[in-house]
């Protein structure tokens, strides 16, 4: 049995490697026909056609032997140039065929690469250790610069990472809702990862199309967002409180409900941003642009908007008690309902043309002046220490 087996085996190896051996001989007998084939028809496009075609040119007509010769190599060379001018086009296409395969081959093992980074880097995230998360938050962040078909989608994955990492309100081991903020550590110490999450984040949106990011309901106490762009990134509910904003592009976000509690947001674009019902106390907005924002029912008792500029800004029914608005541009901003108790302004602050400053409880002070500092402290200052608000 097993003889005949083995026999049977050999034999089928034996039929396979005939059959390959005749399909290389019929291969090597084609490729020897259609040399053949071209020499021959070389042959008789020099040897046999100038003669053709100089016999029908002349139509009869007597010459000598020798002007006929000329007359058949005159054509015999134009058509020697006219092939090798096939042959040269015929190579050039090859060539660029042969170039243009291999750059599709090369493009598909590139975006192997990709896929295969991509994947690497996502699985990092579920990792238990801090620093490969943050290798694979690197390494996504890294993909999505050289792959702009990934980009948005990178860009998704971050602000996803950061809601599941930091809900707010908080829980397990994430400080309390109600600590004191000077208690909580700087978010790069504290979550280093999700800081990483957020610059990249903030970093990959400066060439993203202006569509809605969801980061909302996040916990960003004292996070680094300096001159990142945030434009069109929903941030309600989320606590920002001694965040630092400075610079950094809010156009049109979204802060309803947020807690931006002594915020830096100095020199900070917030054009059309949504802050309603926000809790803006103690933050700094020392010469943002909060042009055509709405800050409905925001709570901005304490806070700095010295020379801040808010024309068309919605202040209605908002808090301003306390509030520094010297040298501010109101003008064309909705004040109405607004709370202006104790609020200080100057002569350089700009109202709408219809407002009683001094009516609405407005102070008059000076100027502070290009002597006294207007900018806000840079991030290094999310370590120090918050005042306490008057107003709580």
């Amino acid at each position: 049995m097993n003889t005949g087996g083995t026999g049977e085996s050999a034999n089928g190896l034996g039929s396979a490697g005939s059959s390959s051996s005749s399909r290389r001989t019929r291969s090597r007998l084609l490729a020897v026909a259609a040399v053949a084939g071209a020499l021959a028809v070389l042959a008789v496009v020099i040897v046999v056609l100038p003669g053709l075609v100089v016999d029908r040119d002349l139509g009869g007509a007597q010459v000598s032997a020798a002007q006929r010769l000329a007359a058949v190599n005159n054509v015999r060379t134009t058509l020697v140039q006219a092939v090798g001018g096939a042959v040269v086009l015929f190579g050039a296409y090859a060539t660029w065929r042969q170039l243009r395969v291999n750059q599709e081959g090369l493009n598909a093992t590139r975006e192997g690469q990709v896929t295969d980074r991509f994947s690497r880097a996502v699985d990092q995230l579920g990792s238990e250790n801090t620093d490969v998360r943050i290798g694979g938050l690197y390494a996504l962040w890294r993909t999505a610069e050289h792959s702009e078909r990934d980009r948005e989608a990178i860009v998704s994955i971050k602000a996803a990472y950061l809601r599941t990492h930091l809900p707010w309100p908080p829980h397990g081991d994430a400080p309390a809702a109600d600590v004191s903020v000077n208690a909580v550590a700087p978010l790069e110490t504290r979550v280093p990862d999700a800081q990483v999450a957020l610059t990249g984040l903030g970093v990959l949106c400066e060439h993203r199309r202006p569509d809605w990011l969801n980061v909302s309901l996040t916990d960003l106490r004292r996070a680094d967002c300096d001159g990142l762009w945030l434009h069109h990134v929903n941030f309600d509910g989320a606590c920002l409180e001694a965040g630092s904003l400075y610079r950094a592009n809010l156009t049109r976000a979204s802060f309803i409900g947020a807690t931006l509690r002594h915020a830096q947001l100095g020199t900070a674009v917030l054009h059309g941003t949504r802050c309603v019902e926000a809790d803006l106390r103690g933050a700094q907005l020392i010469r943002a642009d909060l042009a055509g924002a709405d800050l409905t029912d925001a709570d901005l008792r304490e806070a700095n908007l010295r020379k801040a500029r808010c024309r068309g800004a919605a202040f209605a029914r908002a808090d301003l008690r306390l509030a520094d608005l010297r040298g501010t541009d109101l003008g064309d901003a909705d004040l109405t309902g607004a709370r202006l108790d104790g609020a200080v302004a100057s002569r350089l602050t700009r109202w709408p043309g219809d407002f009683d400053p001094e009516q609405a409880g407005v102070l008059l002070a000076d100027d502070p002046g290009p002597s006294e500092p207007s900018l806000p402290r840079p991030a290094a200052a999310l370590e120090g220490e918050v005042p306490q608000l008057r107003s709580m």
